[in-house]
């Protein structure tokens, strides 16, 4: 699960220079209709929307731009007409990619994403190519310095989480998505700090990369994330941190 953590940490680090420029906001603003459009308005009923407001409010979306996207969601104000598209595919030396998009038009979208993979090596594979290889988790971030690796350990475990492994300089905890928030809270109460938590595809395996096959892979994904109706990209590489890390 290396390849992933690096990946996530990237990103993590990625959305709050997103969130300056305000990218980011938009994108969780249409995460927030989203959910309350599935689940309803109320977040002590709606899992997705508890995570969505949770994720708004780490990168300072205002309350009211959170309250304005929730109620598009439920139809109390008007609003463009938004769908959930995944789309999956393979980058160089047969990486699996998974994009999940919200899109108010699916064709200009399919158009876009697949125009991506083409000029950036990839192609654009039918419904269930890739998506076995990942499966849904509650993936959370934490610094080794945090906390003593058997308290933390204890603590995720009694909690509910399935897993926690320690990766160069960070604890990855693993959970089940419905014992994701449990998790989370207790840290929290512990006073833990975690670097990022979130829901995750997290592959089953991955393809180890090196030199100019990690740069064309990396630059693949961080073109899929640039996309203004990607939400989240998944994919099973594992980048040297020296690539990962490079501007």
């Amino acid at each position: 699960m290396s390849g992933h953590s690096k990946w996530a940490g990237i990103k993590h680090k990625k959305a709050a220079q997103d969130a300056k420029r305000g990218k980011l906001f938009s994108k969780i603003a249409r995460e927030l209709t989203i959910a309350a459009k599935s689940g309803g308005g109320d977040p002590s009923a709606n899992a997705s929307l508890r995570v969505a407001i949770n994720k708004a409010k780490l990168v300072n979306l205002p309350a009211e731009n959170i309250e304005r996207a929730i109620k598009k969601g439920t139809g109390e104000l008007p609003g463009l007409s938004y769908e959930e598209v995944t789309y999956e595919g393979y980058g160089p030396k047969g990486v699996a990619i998974m994009v999940e998009t919200v899109t108010d038009n699916k064709n200009r979208t399919s158009a876009e994403i697949r125009s991506i993979f083409s000029k950036k090596g990839g192609n654009l594979a039918g419904s269930g190519s890739v998506n076995w290889i990942f499966s849904k988790k509650g993936y959370i971030l934490v610094k080794a310095g945090a906390g003593e690796e058997d308290k933390v350990m204890s603590i995720v475990l009694d909690a509910g989480a399935e897993d926690m492994r320690s990766e160069a300089d960070m604890f990855e905890i693993t959970t089940s998505p419905a014992d994701f928030e449990k998790v989370k809270n207790a840290l929290n109460g512990s006073g833990i700090a975690m670097e990022s938590a979130e829901i995750t595809m997290i592959p089953s395996s991955t393809v180890k990369l090196q030199d100019e096959d990690a740069r064309k892979v990396l630059s693949l994904a961080e073109a899929l994330e640039d996309h203004d109706d990607a939400q989240n990209v998944y994919a099973n590489f594992d980048i040297p941190d020296e690539i990962l890390n490079e501007e």
